[in-house]
Parts: C-alpha cells; sequence; structure tokens
C-alpha cells in the first residue's frame, strides 16, 4: 500500500533527502486570490459578510456570532460521562505539563548601576481555532486554552464553524469542552472569514462588539492558513500548520501492527495527511504492508486512509542502518515522530527536528493527542527544523526593561559614541553625551 523510497547504501546530502523525501504538497499561495476577497468582504462589513459565507460554506447560518453562556453550560451538562471524564483527565494533564513552561522576570546587573530585566507579558487577547470538518476536535480546545490559561491570558474567544446539524452552533462537545475550560466567549464562526474577525472585530446581530484579538492560534484547512498569512502582522499566529503527518522510525523489533496502526491513525485525519515508515528492516516494511491492507479493511474511514496512505505524501523509505534513518527523519522534520528501535530512548535522544517524539512502543501518537500531557499542536511540513509546537511561550512577550544610572551611563558613553561614529549614526552618540555636556550641537 506505501510506495518505497530505496536509500540503501546511498548517503544522500540534507538537500537531496527534502527532494526524495514523501511530503504533502500545499500551496498555500494558490488560494490566496480566493480568501483575499473573504478578508476584505469581513473587514468591510464585519458580521453580515461573516453569516454570509457561513451560509454559503457550511451551510447554515447563525441567529448570531456569539454563542450564549447558557448554550455552553447546556453542551457540558448533556456531555457523555466518560467523554468528560477523558476531557478532565486531559485537561489536568496538559495544566501539569504547561505549568513547568512557565517564564520568570530575570534580572541581570550588567555593571554597577545599570540593569537589565527582561519581563514576560502574557498577550492580552487572543483567539484560538477549533476545526470542525472532517472530524470534531474538542482536543484541539485543550490545547490550545491551557497554554494560554497558564501564560495568564485575559482574554480569550475560541472560534469553531458553525454546524447545520446543530442547528448553527458549533459541535456540542466543542462547547462542552470550552465550559469544562471555564472559557464563556464562543464564537460560531470557521475558516478564513473567522480569522477575519478575529483580527478586525465587528459587531453582533444582538449589538453585543466582537472585539479583536492580537494573536491566532489553532490547525484549520488551507483556506484558514491562507487567511493567517494574509493577516500577519495586524495579528500574531503561532504556525501556518498543513496537513498532519507521522513518521515513524522502525527496526526489526518493532511489533508491525503497532507501526501499521500508528500510520492508519494520522491518515485517519485527511486524505492529505502523511504516514512516513523509515526502516532497516525489508522484512518490517513487508510485514507492516500487509498489516495495513487488513487493518485499513476493518476500520470505519477506510477510504479516507487509502487515499492517504496511497498519495505521494506517505511511504516507506528503506535505509541500511538505525543511524542513516536518523539522518532521514531528521531531514523529514515530522510533526510527530515514532521511534520504535531496540533502545529508543537512546535513539530518541539523538533526534534534532521533530515537533514531538514519542519514544517505544507503549508512548504512540494517539497518546500525545489526548492525554499525554504534551501539546498537539505542532509545526508541519519540515518546519519543526526551526519552529516549535504550541506553548506557553506562544502567548508570552518578552520585554527588556533597562535602567542605567548617570554613573553607569557615564561610563560606558565614549563606547556608545565611538559606535555611532563607526555606524555613521552621530546623533546616536550625541543622544548620550548631551547628557554630560549640556550641548546638544
Amino acid at each position: 500500500m506505501l510506495s518505497r523510497t530505496d536509500l540503501r547504501g546511498r548517503v544522500p546530502s540534507p538537500a537531496e533527502l527534502r527532494t526524495v523525501l514523501p511530503r504533502a504538497e500545499v500551496d498555500v499561495d494558490a488560494v490566496l486570490h480566493q480568501v483575499r476577497p473573504v478578508v476584505d468582504a469581513v473587514r468591510e462589513r464585519g458580521v453580515e459578510a461573516v453569516l454570509e459565507f457561513a451560509e454559503r460554506f457550511d451551510k447554515v447560518r447563525p441567529a448570531t456570532v456569539r454563542v450564549p453562556v447558557a448554550v455552553l453550560k447546556q453542551a457540558l451538562e448533556e456531555l457523555n460521562p466518560q467523554v468528560r471524564e477523558a476531557l478532565e483527565e486531559s485537561i489536568r494533564r496538559a495544566r501539569l505539563v504547561h505549568a513547568d513552561q512557565r517564564r520568570h522576570d530575570t534580572t541581570t546587573q550588567v555593571v554597577p548601576g545599570g540593569t537589565v530585566t527582561e519581563r514576560w507579558v502574557p498577550v492580552a487577547r487572543v483567539g484560538l481555532y477549533a476545526p470542525g470538518g472532517l472530524a470534531v476536535y474538542p482536543s484541539s480546545v485543550v490545547m490550545n486554552v491551557v497554554p494560554a490559561q497558564t501564560a495568564g491570558v485575559e482574554s480569550l474567544v475560541v472560534c469553531s464553524p458553525p454546524q447545520a446539524d446543530h442547528g448553527g452552533l458549533p459541535h456540542p462537545t466543542i462547547l462542552a469542552a470550552c465550559a469544562l475550560l471555564g472559557v464563556d466567549e464562543v464564537w460560531a464562526a470557521g475558516g478564513a472569514q473567522a480569522v477575519a474577525l478575529l483580527a478586525y472585530g465587528g459587531t453582533d446581530t444582538t449589538g453585543e462588539s466582537l472585539e479583536p484579538v492580537d494573536t491566532v492560534t489553532g490547525p484549520g484547512n488551507i483556506y484558514l492558513t491562507a487567511a493567517k498569512r494574509l493577516l500577519r502582522g495586524l495579528i500574531g499566529i503561532d504556525s501556518e500548520a498543513g496537513p498532519t503527518e507521522i513518521a515513524i522510525l522502525a527496526d526489526s523489533t518493532a511489533d508491525p501492527a503497532h507501526v501499521a496502526a500508528d500510520l492508519i491513525s494520522q491518515a485517519e485525519h485527511d486524505p492529505l495527511a502523511a504516514s512516513v515508515l523509515v526502516t532497516d528492516s525489508p522484512e518490517l516494511a513487508d510485514a507492516v504492508d500487509a498489516e495495513l491492507v487488513r487493518q485499513t479493511g476493518a476500520t470505519k474511514h477506510s477510504e479516507r486512509i487509502r487515499t492517504a496512505l496511497s498519495g505521494p505524501q506517505s511511504g516507506t523509505v528503506l535505509v541500511s542502518t538505525v543511524d542513516d534513518g536518523l539522518r532521514v527523519v531528521d531531514a523529514y522534520a515530522a510533526e510527530h515522530l515514532e521511534i520504535q528501535t531496540a533502545d529508543a530512548r537512546s535513539v530518541a535522544a539523538r533526534v534534532r527536528n521533530a515537533g514531538a517524539v514519542f519514544v517505544g512502543a507503549h508512548s504512540p501518537v494517539s497518546l500525545g493527542d489526548y492525554c499525554a500531557g504534551s501539546n498537539h499542536v505542532l509545526p508541519t511540513g519540515g518546519c519543526a527544523r526551526h519552529s516549535s509546537g504550541l506553548s506557553v511561550q506562544t502567548f508570552l512577550r518578552g520585554i527588556h526593561v533597562i535602567d542605567y544610572s548617570e554613573d553607569a551611563l557615564r561610563a560606558v558613553a565614549d563606547q556608545v559614541v565611538a559606535l555611532a561614529e563607526a555606524e555613521d549614526l552621530p546623533a546616536h552618540g550625541q543622544a548620550v553625551s548631551v547628557r554630560f555636556t549640556g550641548d546638544a550641537r
């Protein structure tokens, strides 16, 4: 089922690996011309445009954008008790992990009388997006809200698409998750129009003000991603997320049933999802192929999964050794990377590029999606080479506070003037020397 790339006996360069490895092709630029009119319409006409696009794209026109608080409470009351218990445990674990990501202000005494303090200040207001396409993602509500709350964000709004099956409201499980987290501002808005409304704000049909946000986080489809690109600068964004992806580095000790199940779990998300196996064992690759056929036929979303697994973004890469496999997965820089090898911890410790690393046979990606405590909003498309997943830091800004006394400034004045002259910016130097000469000429 998976195509094969045979790299045995070769040591491709990182540049070559980027061209030969399976990868989803997502051209955000190609849809910008479709998204720009949506963004412009929301800027010009606000909520009315958002509701029109909901009617067009989501096949339902909500009565209001903001979901009444009573509806959130009702969704929580009606939530399946087992799902509620699972969400509560997911929230508890996520809060434990994210609490340890808090930053603390630090003050450095550079010289006597001269200090630099780095203050960590939360973003004032954020918009958090929970997708509503092929699946329902209350887990994404948890993954976005918990780090924002932990960072100390005082005002946040969750956006999720209106559902025709639920009277123009977001899915009840999304609403219940918001209520469980203490979020009382939820907007029934999806896609590019949701990002635009978050950026520009507006007035709801009730006359209530929908205030704009400073940062937007959360995954979505290519149109939402294009809106993020267009509006970046007016708002901060976490990333331009593409289709989900999993890479598994495995050797002959791996259980092919486990490997296949994990590849399938990510293929289940989307026909464009990428599932990549990297192995030094042709026998394992053959066994995994057989398991993929068997398990896919027995699962619910088999057509979607087969499309993803047979696409150019998925495949098996054969390598000579696990060390060669490490070079491959570092070049690939997967959103999710599983290590299913002998001495998996040691191998995982050598990984440089991945959104998240899952170690050994009992740490599947599905655990991270829900209840590991880690965050599942992660960089895709090779961006793990330079970017991190969503965290408390996403919602914080570091501000340097410089506090020098007269003596401390005097002691370094000559050096400031010398550097200013070297850069041909004499007024910079004069801004220091005038404090001691009284001469601004």
